[in-house]
């Protein structure tokens, strides 16, 4: 972040209206920098050493945010579409200035862990195809998932595009039984993220995934007390992690 930022930049990052509005509120004299009446809504400040106020109310600026998101189905993994609804609609408005974005994407018909943030260069390095961070998956499988599919996975599986993954650690919670309707529960982590590729892994030794949840991302784990739906910003303990192993 840069020393100084533009005062009317500062505040509509952290809430307080669009620069046409901040711009009232500092011809109005509500704005002050250091005890001080702002007098230009253009002026430079330092968010780290200057006190700013509007009305009264302190100013607290973050520049990042980092937030955990239990996705259901039915949303898609984007900052806007023209269909669907996007996973940025779930989230509390006090997050809106913050112009976050989801770090990769989960298909609309698959739930689980989601980050959101507005940090690019940790983004950057958490798909960064040179990292292999792990994703770990849970399934439902049509099929009866056993020790030759495990074998498979952890040799790399050659997808319907001719590419071969990564060796995938596969672990059989269940094997179904198809002729009684069950299905084979499962994890599922894969170093790597192609189009699809828990279903096509699972396509290429002729099985269907029907169910499919994300626990992890590297060293963040779904909270499974965060409600479907619902987001939180991470832990200081979660954010550190993270950013240590986007590094």
């Amino acid at each position: 972040m840069k020393a100084t930022l533009r005062l009317d930049k500062l505040l509509a990052h952290t809430g307080f209206g669009t620069r046409s509005e901040i711009k009232q509120l500092v011809k109005r004299g509500v704005v002050s920098v250091d005890g001080k009446t702002a007098k230009d809504s253009g002026m430079q400040v330092n968010p780290e050493r200057d006190r700013i106020t509007v009305d009264g109310e302190p100013v607290v600026y973050r520049e990042f945010v980092y937030l955990m998101l239990h996705k259901p189905q039915g949303v898609v993994s984007a900052t806007e579409d023209t269909r669907d609804r996007t996973v940025l609609d779930l989230l509390d408005e006090q997050y809106s200035h913050f112009d976050v974005f989801p770090v990769g994407r989960l298909d609309k018909d698959t739930e689980g862990l989601l980050l959101l943030t507005n940090d690019g260069k940790l983004a950057h390095n958490l798909l960064s195809p040179r990292k292999h961070v792990p994703k770990t998956y849970y399934a439902e499988v049509n099929g009866a998932v056993d020790k030759s599919d495990i074998e498979a996975f952890a040799r790399g599986v050659t997808l319907d595009d001719g590419y071969v993954t990564m060796p995938a650690e596969l672990i059989v919670l269940h094997c179904g039984r198809p002729e009684a309707g069950e299905h084979s529960r499962i994890e599922l982590t894969i170093h790597e993220g192609k189009f699809h590729q828990v279903k096509r892994m699972f396509q290429t030794v002729g099985k269907q995934v029907t169910y499919l949840k994300r626990l992890s991302m590297g060293p963040l784990k779904l909270d499974e007390a965060l409600p479907l739906g619902k987001a939180r910003e991470l832990t200081e303990e979660e954010r550190q992690s993270l950013l240590a192993h986007g590094e």
